[in-house]
């Protein structure tokens, strides 16, 4: 079926700066009420991605980048060429993360390339249809919600018999409170599971019991998303590391335990001692992270943190704030950004 869309006024010089995310977990990966997965997540700033783009006489790619986002980028414009006609683009990415580190990266990179290309090329369409044309949001639209529109955000899933049919819809959205503060814990010697590993270690995985996704649900709804809404860290923390403690021992077959990586494990049971502090891992890790309710506690955890992996070279930690606003885009110069959720 050919896509439908609508021109607009299309500028010179386009610039896209995505967020990263933390994928926080999910909530039925077995879709026992007829729904798969639901994911909740967080919008972070830093370890995002920045490019540039303009119009040109011929497809080129330049910039900061791997050879597998380099081959990634030249498949999303062959598909955006195949659905919009031919306009040949010139891109300069400025910034990634680590590929596969559980930030979201490959999420970032497609949207970023495809909202460009929509602006370059006058086309009026929405993030949703480029995450579909450009093969994202197949388990979780958290990336895709939060390119948008930032912050604390909960998505519901798609239905079992159609996974993978469009991007799943967002159920909630709550702002992060502005003096809470993330830790992130990264070990550089792995990388998180993708493409065809992944989906040979999610069908290795027994069914996820009922009863433990109804408890999820009651975490997230009852605690998780009312303490961010009420400041209340407490709440929110031990809800996000009994969510994270569930969640990573049903997936604890497929990557090695609850944490993918032994050494960022010990770095968070170390930043959390002693002081309140969410932790999990994101994602298929390796990253991990711990939240904390103060730029005060999480410089002390940072330090906390760094000295349990002293010797550990390939343990990398650094905090940053969430991010209540989604991707900003700048049109020849001129600010033009997404503005967070009402």
């Amino acid at each position: 079926m050919p896509l439908h869309f609508r021109r607009t006024s299309a500028p010179s010089t386009v610039t896209v700066d995505a967020p990263a995310r933390l994928h926080l977990g999910f909530l039925d990966p077995s879709g026992s009420l007829g729904r798969v997965f639901g994911s909740l997540g967080l919008v972070i700033d830093g370890a995002g991605t920045e490019l540039e783009a303009r119009l040109a006489e011929t497809d080129s790619i330049a910039g900061t980048m791997t050879d597998s986002e380099r081959a990634r980028i030249g498949w999303c414009l062959e598909r955006l060429h195949a659905a919009y006609g031919p306009a040949p683009v010139a891109f300069n990415v400025l910034r990634t993360p680590r590929a596969h580190s559980g930030l979201g990266s490959g999420t970032q990179l497609a949207l970023t390339i495809g909202t460009a290309y929509a602006r370059l090329t006058g086309l009026a369409t929405t993030t949703a249809e480029l995450a579909r044309l450009l093969g994202r949001g197949g388990r979780s639209g958290i990336g895709i919600l939060g390119f948008d529109s930032g912050g604390l955000l909960l998505d519901g899933g798609a239905p079992r018999d159609r996974r993978g049919a469009g991007v799943p819809p967002l159920v909630a959205r709550q702002h992060f409170p502005d003096a809470w503060r993330v830790m992130l814990v990264t070990d550089t010697s792995r990388e998180g599971l993708s493409g065809e590993a992944e989906r040979r270690g999610l069908a290795a995985l027994a069914p996820f019991p009922q009863q433990l996704a109804a408890h999820l649900c009651h975490l997230v709804l009852m605690r998780i998303l009312p303490g961010a809404a009420d400041g209340d860290f407490d709440a929110f923390a031990h809800g996000i590391t009994e969510m994270q403690q569930i969640i990573g021992e049903y997936f604890a077959p497929v990557q090695g335990g609850v944490f993918a990586s032994p050494d960022v494990e010990a770095a968070l049971r170390a930043a959390a001692a002693g002081r309140p502090a969410g932790i999990g891992q994101t994602s298929w890790g390796p990253t991990g992270f711990a939240l904390l309710p103060s730029a005060l506690e999480a410089d002390a955890a940072l330090l906390a943190a760094r000295a349990a992996v002293r010797d550990k070279p390939h343990i990398e930690c650094a905090v940053c704030a969430a991010r209540n606003r989604g991707a900003v885009i700048r049109v020849s110069g001129a600010l033009d950004a997404h503005v967070d959720a009402a």
